[in-house]
């Protein structure tokens, strides 16, 4: 079995995993006692993937919870399915990370650093065929970007034959909750860079968005954005159950650095519409590439798809969506002509709840560039100031790690660019080539 370790770091690295586990458990027919109560054998097929077998049919998720600040894992603890995890499992700082990147990498986090490496260490080990690890966390805070990386990198460290795949929720106007976010993003994309191998770029102003514009949510809640959140990262794991971290790697990964993927799931409607509506494959295929189901507030259309994943959920014919996937591809301009076959599509029998039909895509567009160039002007009009840089030299920070993470996402931009007018040209030399 191909295990997987999930490390949730930060207040909305734990929200988003605590979340997440909520849902898997209902679709595994695991309840909040860990107590396995299905009575489909199918349903506990690839369920060590996620969770380690306990005594008396009970599963306990493979997941290590890190919060300097205690309150993010009390609410955890309290929640709906807060005593599934294993109580030795939860890392806890006394002063939280303020919002700084610096605190959360060089002094409070790296302080709990061993602590919580032991823990993973711990789960690596029980496990047979460690494929991975997966880091929920944000990158608009002090403890999920400044700790999450820095564990990014002892992971990394630690164990160089094995994937990290991340999720990462970037931040946004429209969601904020410190004038820092764009230094703790850029500090942190910097080392995504360097240290994962597949980063799914979940962006609050995409989720915003949806809510409010699609699911027409007068007021959107936290609750609401990681509820989203939760069923992507559900779909995309799912296709882990039959192939697993370093397939995906292998067919979305083109180059090294252009490994961030913009997530999307189908379909997304408000509550009342819902059971107006009777869903075909060729539509579900049509919605989990629009711009509006996308969960990075990037237009598709303004790059091309270098690579992609499409992963089906509920009965449906593998022909139909073949077919269907292959007309999307022939009848799009979008679609990175010099990578053949750079569509690849999963299916799983057992559906999402409450939905007969659903889709995930996991898409590696150029167009995400748009999303770092909004987190790079608002870092660049603060730069330029210096505006609360002291905070940042005042952990052992120093000013040149700033110059150096804005030249890195710079080259970064610039390689996604690059990559778009190869594109370019290859179509312009195919078109000559016809006439």
């Amino acid at each position: 079995m191909r295990e997987i370790v999930l490390t949730q770091t930060g207040q909305c690295g734990n929200r988003i995993g605590a979340k997440f586990w909520e849902v898997i458990s209902d679709e595994h027919a695991i309840d909040s006692a860990v107590t396995y109560h299905g009575d489909r054998h199918l349903l506990l097929k690839r369920i060590n993937v996620y969770y380690n077998e306990a005594s008396g049919s009970r599963y306990v998720p493979r997941a290590v919870l890190i919060g300097l600040d205690p309150d993010t894992l009390d609410s955890v603890r309290s929640g709906p399915f807060g005593q599934i995890f294993r109580p030795d499992n939860f890392s806890l700082g006394q002063s939280g990370a303020g919002n700084n990147w610096a605190k959360g990498y060089y002094t409070e986090g790296a302080e709990l650093t061993e602590s919580v490496m032991d823990t993973v260490r711990r789960e690596a080990e029980s496990c047979d065929c460690l494929q991975g690890f997966q880091l929920a966390h944000s990158l608009g805070g002090g403890t999920g970007s400044g700790m999450g990386t820095l564990l990014l990198s002892k992971i990394q460290e630690e164990y160089p034959d094995r994937i990290i795949n991340t999720f990462s929720v970037l931040p946004s106007l429209k969601v904020s909750d410190a004038v820092v976010e764009p230094y703790n993003a850029i500090l942190s994309i910097y080392q995504l860079i360097e240290n994962a191998h597949e980063t799914f770029c979940i962006d609050n102003e995409a989720l915003y968005n949806i809510c409010s514009r699609t699911l027409q949510l007068p007021r959107p809640t936290y609750g609401d954005l990681n509820h989203l959140v939760s069923a992507t990262m559900s779909g995309v794991t799912t296709c882990l159950l039959n192939a697993d971290l370093r397939k995906l790697a292998m067919n979305m990964v083109p180059f090294p650095q252009l490994h961030f993927f913009m997530p999307s799931f189908a379909p997304l409607t408000s509550q009342g519409s819902r059971q107006y509506q009777a869903l075909t494959v060729a539509e579900l295929i049509q919605e989990v590439f629009d711009a509006k189901n996308m969960m990075s507030a990037c237009d598709p259309r303004h790059g091309c798809y270098l690579t992609v994943a499409a992963i089906f959920r509920g009965h449906m014919s593998m022909k139909e969506v073949d077919e269907q996937m292959l007309n999307l591809q022939k009848n799009s301009s979008h679609f990175a002509h010099r990578l053949p076959h750079n569509v690849k599509t999963a299916t799983c029998d057992i559906p999402s709840k409450g939905l007969e039909i659903s889709a995930t895509g996991i898409s590696n567009n150029t167009a995400i560039q748009e999303l770092f160039k909004r987190t790079m002007e608002q870092f660049t009009a603060m730069f330029r100031h210096k505006a609360f840089l002291h905070w940042y030299t005042g952990e052992g920070m120093d000013e040149m790690e700033f110059t150096e993470a804005e030249s890195n996402l710079k080259n970064l931009m610039a390689e996604y660019q690059d990559a778009t007018a190869k594109e370019e040209e290859f179509e312009e030399s195919a078109e000559e080539e016809v006439a």
